[in-house]
């Protein structure tokens, strides 16, 4: 009897629309990107999450945050979202099983980590002098697209 009840909050309006819009878009995310790659995408939109909260962190540091310039960002972002499809779908093609896919994602996931250990060195955070040798020329060129937004 505890059983049934306990179903009661399970089955609500709430949980059905959720079921209903996880059966209609699970599929559609396989296509794309395949199956059994979650947890790889789920590194890859973190590392972009990250990327974000440090480029909008280090560009209020040095007074080059602009909203124009974070909401020309947007596209971008799609952009890369959707190369590790593009290239599933190009590994299906050719009948590689996930190299393209896995070798754009990879380097994605090395691009925006790039990107965002820059960021939070422009931000002042700590960081070790190793990491932040290994990404000067990003440092570099952050500064300098932060210097010319100024003037």
């Amino acid at each position: 009897m505890k059983f049934l009840q306990s179903l009661e909050n399970v089955s609500t309006p709430a949980n059905g629309l959720a079921a209903t819009v996880g059966a209609f878009l699970t599929p559609i995310f396989q296509y794309f990107y395949g199956t059994g790659r979650l947890d790889i995408l789920i590194v890859f939109f973190f590392m972009i999450v990250l990327d974000w909260i440090t480029g909008v962190t280090a560009a209020k540091k040095d007074q080059s945050y602009s909203s124009e310039y974070g909401l020309a960002r947007i596209p971008r972002t799609l952009f890369l979202l959707a190369l590790p499809a593009v290239a599933n779908l190009l590994d299906r093609v050719m009948g590689t099983p996930g190299f393209l896919f896995y070798g754009v994602t990879f380097g994605l996931i090395y691009h925006t980590w790039t990107s965002l250990t820059a960021n939070a060195h422009r931000a002042g955070w700590p960081m070790p002098k190793s990491v932040e040798k290994l990404v000067s020329a990003e440092i570099k060129a952050k500064a300098e697209r932060a210097k010319r937004k100024e003037s």
